[in-house]
This record gives structure tokens, sequence and C-alpha cells, in this order.
């Protein structure tokens, strides 16, 4: 995977007109990232969306998405395809469906009133198996979906961190690829996807 900028700034649209900027200076190394400005993104991201397509609610269909995105994420990595002997995906490809739950991530603890949640939760005692370790984040965000609390919210998270570890992503390479995809996903909208 490319080397990425420790320092760079995060662009993200609330409207048309309005570009806003945040540096990146305030990120931290390994996985004690500040989630702050990644919220702000989504905020703009899903008002922006919300503006476009006027769904009053949307929660259960974003927490379908994330289970969706995590499969995803787990079919490009190929951990659980013991029957083959062809790799995993690039690490770009694992990099964006990893990325496309966190934008969903976000978005679900926005919605429910968990974005102050300020830094990354992590724990050494997560499950290192791959496998196991998408089992048990597909758990996790059913238990969240079910009883929509602060601590199974940062369970979600604590399990995507353990993914991203696991997987070898590191802080910076996960905002870039946040970014390039919140982007991408400006872009979709405006083109009508």
């Amino acid at each position: 995977m490319k080397s990425t900028p420790e320092h760079y700034i995060i662009l993200y649209y609330t409207d048309e007109q309005d570009i806003r900027f945040h540096s990146t200076a305030n990120f931290r190394g390994d996985f004690e990232m500040k989630l702050h400005q990644l919220f702000e993104m989504q905020k703009a991201l899903d008002a922006y969306i919300q503006a476009n397509h006027q769904q009053a609610e949307t929660f259960n269909e974003r927490g379908l998405a994330l289970l969706v995105e995590l499969s995803e994420l787990a079919n490009e990595t190929r951990c659980f395809k013991f029957w083959s002997t062809k790799g995993p995906s690039a690490d770009e490809v694992v990099l964006e469906e990893y990325v496309d739950s966190i934008h969903f991530l976000l978005s679900l603890g926005i919605e429910k009133g968990f974005d102050d949640l300020d830094e990354w939760p992590t724990s050494d005692e997560l499950e290192r198996d791959l496998t196991q370790l998408f089992l048990q984040t597909g758990q996790s965000i059913y238990k969240f979906l079910d009883d929509l609390t602060f601590d199974n919210y940062k369970d979600v998270w604590m399990r995507y961190g353990a993914l991203a570890k696991t997987l070898g992503f590191t802080e910076q390479q996960i905002i870039q690829a946040y970014i390039d995809k919140n982007e991408e996903n400006y872009a979709r909208q405006r083109n009508g996807y």
C-alpha cells in the first residue's frame, strides 16, 4: 500500500457553495486517532444526501448497509474461503471496503447522538484471527442495532480498530481512504448515483 503523508488537509462540503477545511495535525498514531473531524465530514455528507433524497428515517437502512459493508470487506479479504487458493484482493480494494463501513458506522453514531466519541476505542484483548474477528464484529453490530447504547457503539468501533490492525492499515491510510471515498460519495450524489 502506498505511503501517505503524516499531515494533510481534510475538506468536506456542507452544501454546494460551502467547503470546509480541517488540518489533520491533531490525529495521533496507532489508532488513538481523533474522530471529531471524521464525524464532521460525515455529518456534512449525510446532510447533503438528506437534502437530495429527503427520507425521514434511515437508521435501519444504515444498519443493514453497515452489515453488508462488513460482509463485502470479509469477501475481499477472502479469509474464510478455505476452499480457494486465491489470495485477498489488493490492499487498496480491501481498504476501500473498510472505509465504506466507517462511513456507515459514523452515520449511525451521528443519528443516535453518539458523535461525541472523540477517540477510537481500543482493546488489546480482541481476537486476532481474521475470520473470528469478522464474526465478532458482526455480532457486535447486531448487538448495537438491538440495544442502542453508547457502550455497544464503542464496542463496534473497538472491533473495527482490531480489524484495521489485523489487516495492517495505519491511521494515515484510513484517513486518506476515508477522504478519498468521501469525495467520491459527493461526486456520486452530484451525478445521480
